[in-house]
């Protein structure tokens, strides 16, 4: 397959990738820090993330959530996937930009919410480092967006000879090597059909859910009040950077939906989009089953009304689903085209074969393993 069309990443785009993941993954890491070393338990600090009870009104309103050490985790891994070389560009670039996207996604609803400045314990100053952090983050999103566009180049052709096509196979004196007949052909990095078939699956199943949630929200609340929920227009927010549960949901739909259709398409960087999905997915489904359990409303799930235990089957639902999206999409993709690829043949062996130039003929009885 000829690989003049196909896109690479120069290294001073992924140098300059690395260094922003870096810079995101210590923002996220900062915010959390902060809460683990105030004057709390740690304890008290996990189940605040999870969305639990602050505990007494006075209480420093803590300033981290879930999503902090996430997109932390996150960053840490896009910084090392843009780091290695031999990861395919397309993969590359697509991580990138799933933690670009999520990144805007999950952090954008700061810096309008209302809500934010009435937080109990919550200081003016506290408030203006948050949204200062909201923004170098969106910044920051914004700017691996722009390096991943502008990074790349098409290869083949920046070493100053064209890729070659799939008739011309490299040969050596005496040998010819077979053209591998590939099996999965494609852009390296592109998910395989069965595991690609499986995530899309899959997460099309978790956004429909998800989706579906909210749609009865909607309907519940009205349109006004639906509103008001999904800007975060209420005045006990769990947290400062977090965003309102409503707007979490629908972000989560959304990437859950598009990976699914790039998984569905088999694009070159549905793996890594996938990912992404998948983690949050699996995050927030645990980690509302984690609360119910230390709540104790998994233990009287008999006594809950018909809407809670749909709650907690979803939440179940989300969390296994994505941890087996996880398990699939982690698998390797198509692998990138090798020029040494197929097996070695002394030519004369089989019909066809193409005799080196300047090679002698072969002899006219070919001797024991010719």
């Amino acid at each position: 397959m000829s690989t003049v069309r196909d896109r690479v990443l120069t290294r001073g785009a992924r140098t300059t990738g690395v260094l922003l993941c870096l810079l995101l993954a210590l923002l996220g890491a900062a915010w959390a820090a902060r809460d683990l070393t105030a004057a709390r338990p740690g304890a008290e600090v996990w189940w605040a993330w999870l969305g639990g009870a602050r505990g007494p009104r006075d209480a420093t309103a803590p300033a981290s959530s879930l999503l902090d050490p996430l997109l932390a985790l996150g960053a840490l891994t896009a910084a090392v996937t843009a780091l290695r070389g031999a990861v395919p560009a397309p993969v590359a670039a697509g991580t990138l930009l799933s933690l670009a996207t999520a990144t805007a996604l999950l952090r954008a609803p700061l810096l309008w919410m209302p809500g934010v400045g009435r937080l109990p314990g919550a200081d003016t100053g506290l408030t203006s480092w948050a949204q200062r952090t909201v923004l170098a983050e969106l910044a920051l999103a914004a700017a691996l967006l722009v390096v991943v566009a502008a990074g790349r180049r098409r290869a083949g052709r920046h070493r100053g000879h064209p890729a070659s096509g799939p008739e011309t196979a490299p040969s050596a004196y005496g040998v010819v090597r077979a053209v591998p007949q590939a099996a999965d052909p494609g852009r390296p990095g592109r998910p395989r059909k069965g595991p690609a078939r499986t995530v899309g699956v899959l997460l099309a199943a978790a956004g429909l859910t998800v989706a579906g949630g909210e749609l009865y929200r909607l309907l519940e609340l009205g349109a006004d009040g639906y509103r008001n929920a999904l800007l975060g227009a209420a005045t006990d927010l769990p947290a400062l950077p977090p965003p309102p549960a409503h707007w979490h949901a629908a972000v989560l739909a959304l990437l859950a939906l598009g990976a699914a259709v790039a998984a569905l398409r088999r694009a070159s960087w549905a793996r890594p989009a996938a990912v992404a999905a998948a983690a949050l997915l699996c995050a927030h489904g645990a980690g509302a089953l984690a609360l119910a359990v230390h709540t104790g409303r998994a233990d009287r799930l008999a006594a809950l009304s018909g809407t809670d235990r749909l709650e907690l089957a979803t939440a179940a639902f989300l969390a296994v689903t994505g941890l087996a999206v996880l398990l699939v999409a982690f698998r390797r993709g198509v692998p990138a085209a090798t020029g040494g690829a197929g097996g070695a043949l002394a030519y004369g062996s089989a019909p066809g074969a193409v005799r080196p130039p300047h090679a002698p003929p072969p002899p006219s009885t070919l001797p024991p393993g010719w």
